[in-house]
């Protein structure tokens, strides 16, 4: 089993650029499959999820081309219908929630798709509702095969029509959006997600030849064309590691330069950042976070204590919660983290605790973080990661603490950061790459 053993307590320094977006590369690469002509994207992340997702395109009958590291070139002609009723299809699509999103394309363009149970992390109940739903609307009839834990989709013709979404899902909407754009007639789409990784996938789709408006809002229209042809799409800055690494400065009290962010796209994170006491200076598309010994969790106007929540964009991101969670830990005050989205996604913080950290772990959505600005710092500790956020927060942690940490289970962290013990060893860290033996 591999595992990271790293060596805390030193401040880092340096400038780092994040990777390409893994939540948005899911969804392009499955957009791909709405043409038979070439589609190449850059800036793709080189990571466990994207490349499983990458290795299922190409077992369907994509053809995968990889020019150039973080480059793929794809053009989806001949595609193996029989392929989706194979157990190979199953055991691999299970082990991946993005593959939920096949589903779209794949009824666009062949009115003929299958969805199995969702994989990925293990971080509460991830609803098919939204997406079976939608699809049933615009004319698709699905059958669950219990044994299989598989949903299949037919239709006869897909159908433009208004659809309401129940809860503004962003793998639904990503699902909605692939399946209306090749639909006969017009397709709304109200309560949609609106998060940069839907801009960016919709940006794609009109590259092609699809007819999308409202981009940016939660209100989208689309008119269904007969044919999309090939693009080329270069995929944002991953919002998701440039919060990381804000965080990781923060707790190591290091100077870092994050280059390249894609500050537009960032919505409220620098904001929540500044809340919890720390500073930083956006230098044209960079942000640059000083080294700070101390930063102080600002209250509410009335004197209250702060609130740090998830919300549908453009509030914060919920993959990024674990990492204020940790950030408050060595901050002066108090703050409650309120995980709304997922039950499961707070119970990594026994292992804060274990360090040192001062938590009331509330509810499965809620913990009150008692900041110990520096007083108590973290200590080294063996650990495993829980999930793909949650490795990292714990990463970051074990990077901020005193004497040797031990992760277990890093293949979680692999799952969404692209050789990121490289990157932050560029920078100062003492990140080792183990094999741990349990017992």
């Amino acid at each position: 089993m591999n595992a990271f053993e790293i060596r805390g307590g030193q401040p880092l320094k340096g400038a780092i650029t994040p990777q390409g977006a893994k939540n948005e590369a899911l969804q392009v690469l499955c957009a791909a499959l709405l043409t038979d002509e070439r589609v190449t994207l850059t800036n793709v992340p080189d990571i466990i999820d994207v490349n499983t997702l990458i290795e299922l395109l190409f077992d369907m009958g994509v053809q995968v081309e990889r020019p150039s590291p973080n480059t793929v070139v794809l053009q989806a002609k001949d595609i193996d219908p029989d392929y989706f009723t194979t157990h190979a299809f199953r055991k691999k699509s299970g082990k991946l929630r993005g593959t939920v999103m096949l589903a779209g394309p794949l009824l666009a363009r062949f009115r003929k798709a299958y969805i199995p149970q969702p994989g990925g992390d293990k971080i509460g109940r991830r609803r098919l509702d939204t997406h079976i739903r939608g699809f049933e609307k615009m004319g698709v009839d699905f059958v669950y095969d219990i044994d299989n834990q598989m949903f299949s989709l037919d239709a006869v013709k897909l159908k433009g029509v208004k659809i309401l979404m129940e809860e503004p899902s962003i793998t639904g909407t990503a699902n909605l959006i692939m399946a209306a754009v090749m639909a006969e007639g017009t397709t709304t789409i109200y309560n949609a997600a609106c998060e940069p990784y839907i801009q960016q996938l919709c940006r794609m789709l009109i590259s092609m030849g699809a007819n999308i408006s409202g981009l940016s809002t939660n209100l989208l229209t689309i008119e269904g064309v007969t044919k999309l042809g090939g693009c080329e799409h270069r995929l944002l800055a991953d919002m998701i590691e440039v919060g990381s690494f804000i965080g990781l400065a923060a707790m190591t009290q290091s100077e870092i330069t994050i280059k390249n962010v894609g500050i537009e796209h960032l919505g409220l994170i620098p904001d929540t950042f500044q809340h919890l006491g720390i500073e930083l200076t956006i230098q044209g598309d960079d942000i640059y976070i000083p080294a700070q010994e101390h930063y102080r969790i600002q209250k509410f106007i009335d004197g209250s204590i702060l609130t740090v929540y998830d919300h549908p964009w453009p509030g914060l991101t919920p993959d990024l919660l674990s990492i204020v969670l940790v950030l408050a830990t060595q901050a002066r005050g108090t703050v409650l983290v309120h995980q709304k989205m997922f039950e499961s996604r707070l119970f990594f913080v026994d292992k804060l605790i274990e360090m040192g950290a001062q938590i009331v772990l509330c509810d499965p959505h809620r913990a009150v973080v008692i900041g110990l600005d520096r007083q108590v710092p973290l200590r080294g500790i063996n650990m495993v990661s829980p999930d793909i956020r949650a490795g990292v927060a714990l990463l970051i942690a074990a990077l901020s603490a005193t004497g040797k940490s031990t992760i277990q289970n890093i293949h979680q962290i692999d799952r969404g950061y692209e050789r990121i013990d490289e990157r932050l060893n560029a920078l100062g860290a003492d990140i080792k790459r183990i094999n741990y033996n349990v017992g």
